[in-house]
């Protein structure tokens, strides 16, 4: 299943949200998106953050073409069955429109909800599983520890969801590289860690079931400002947030990244900010992400784009007029 409209011939785009920004700026910031060249808006779903299922809603319906992605639902805080229904039922007033992307969860997140994400691959597998068989107007039959679906249909089954799954680790890649249509890689990540996960998702697909191809996309966390300093300064408690995770090991290592992801943690546990955007240095974020001046986001925007993702996904801006600028950077540097 095609996952990018590749409408202009050249890389695809997408824009990732977050969900802290209030709605109205939301949808103020993908119309802005999509006249800038993106052609995917990426809505975060982070446990205590804005529902992104209505965010979903309120950018399709300010969009002309704009395709969105429900990134990433977990199966511990949302059961496969209402994820297909909420997929679906989108789908229904976008037709072709809506991508389901789902994962693990944030563990953190997750244990302050009280959940615990247990057999993480097995979960995702049959999470993978059930959303198949309902889009396809099957019955599952899907009995386990974890999930048990058998005997009801959805009633408005939909050939025109893809199935994403995030990952990192190189069981859950190549669990995408079989199972899904799309392996989304997570945010902060360096260009080395990029290729090693099209590498796993390649081998996981040699023995695919699936139709079709699994797409591989990728966000980059950007910040761009005149004084390039000052946009570093602006990305640290960002990236805190993403490299504190455990999964992001292998992405570190790779990288060559001097950084204590212990400390990291407890300081951003701690709200300690200081202490997070002291840990986030300068180093860091040259090494995993696309911040400074227009001209050296451009040419590290390059870089990602030659490694040859089916699409190349914007993050972590918070401000409408600064995703405006970034827009325009990247698109000039994707060539368009």
């Amino acid at each position: 299943m095609a996952l990018t409209a590749n409408r202009s011939g050249s890389h695809p785009l997408g824009v990732a949200f977050d969900g802290r920004a209030d709605l109205q700026t939301l949808v103020a910031q993908a119309q802005l998106a999509e006249a800038r060249g993106a052609q995917t808006a990426w809505i975060a779903s982070h446990l205590f953050l804005r529902d992104p299922i209505t965010s979903a809603h309120a950018v399709l319906a300010a969009t002309r073409t704009m395709r969105v992605a429900l990134m990433a639902l977990s199966p511990y805080a949302m059961h496969p069955v209402h994820i297909a229904m909420c997929a679906a039922s989108l789908d229904e007033l976008f037709p072709g429109r809506v991508m389901v992307c789902v994962g693990a969860g944030a563990p953190g997140d997750l244990a302050a909800a009280g959940l615990r994400a247990e057999r993480p691959i097995g979960t995702l597998r049959e999470t993978i599983r059930i959303l198949r068989d309902l889009f396809a107007g099957r019955m599952p039959e899907q009995q386990s520890d974890t999930f048990s679906v058998t005997g009801r249909r959805l009633i408005n089954p939909t050939s025109r969801v893809p199935i994403i799954l995030a990952a990192s680790g190189p069981q859950m890649l190549e669990l995408a590289g079989s199972h899904a249509d799309g392996a989304l890689i997570s945010a902060a990540t360096c260009a080395p860690f990029i290729d090693w996960c099209r590498e796993r998702v390649a081998h996981g697909a040699r023995d695919r079931q699936a139709e079709g191809r699994c797409s591989v996309m990728a966000i980059v966390y950007t910040r761009i400002d005149p004084d390039g300093q000052h946009a570093r300064n602006g990305i640290r408690r960002t990236m805190g947030f993403i490299l504190r995770g455990p999964h992001h090991a292998k992405n570190v290592e790779l990288a060559g990244t001097h950084l204590n992801q212990g400390a990291l943690w407890e300081a951003y546990r701690l709200e300690d900010w200081p202490k997070v955007e002291s840990l986030i240095t300068d180093d860091v974020i040259n090494r995993h992400a696309a911040a400074g001046t227009s001209d050296e986001v451009g040419a590290r925007y390059r870089e990602y784009l030659d490694l040859g993702l089916d699409e190349t996904i914007v993050g972590g801006i918070d401000d409408t007029e600064g995703l405006g600028i970034a827009m325009s950077a990247v698109r000039a540097a994707a060539g368009r």
